[in-house]
């Protein structure tokens, strides 16, 4: 499958927010599952706030989606975003991240705002 070539502003623009680690970490993560701020807070030891904005950053270039479940939001990969490619490329350089949500399983603190 053959990609459009990404203008160098946009690829800066995604690679400057890749390279805050907990940005990077929660992309990996969420590539595969939805999460909600309550297990992103519990995962990164921040403040909801902290994580909130983190994800109003991704939000805003729309590299991530949310989607209201009852009284909580959930966050996922927005796999139509038109440079997802381009994301998934680096993505699928990185570890995975499934042991942060197996942790959070093993607590019992994986989705436990739902």
């Amino acid at each position: 499958m053959e990609t459009a070539a990404i203008e160098m502003g946009q690829a800066a623009t995604i690679l400057k927010l890749l390279g805050d680690k907990t940005r990077l970490t929660m992309m990996k993560i969420l590539d595969q599952h939805d999460c909600c701020v309550c297990e992103f807070v519990e995962i990164f030891k921040v403040s909801q706030p902290s994580i909130s904005q983190h994800l109003r950053k991704l939000r805003d270039i729309q590299l991530v989606k949310e989607e209201r479940r009852g009284q909580w939001i959930f966050y996922s990969m927005n796999k139509d975003h038109e440079h997802y490619l381009f994301v998934q490329e680096i993505l699928a350089q990185l570890p995975s991240q499934a042991h942060l949500l197996k942790a959070l399983e093993e607590k019992g603190t994986r989705i436990s705002c739902c």
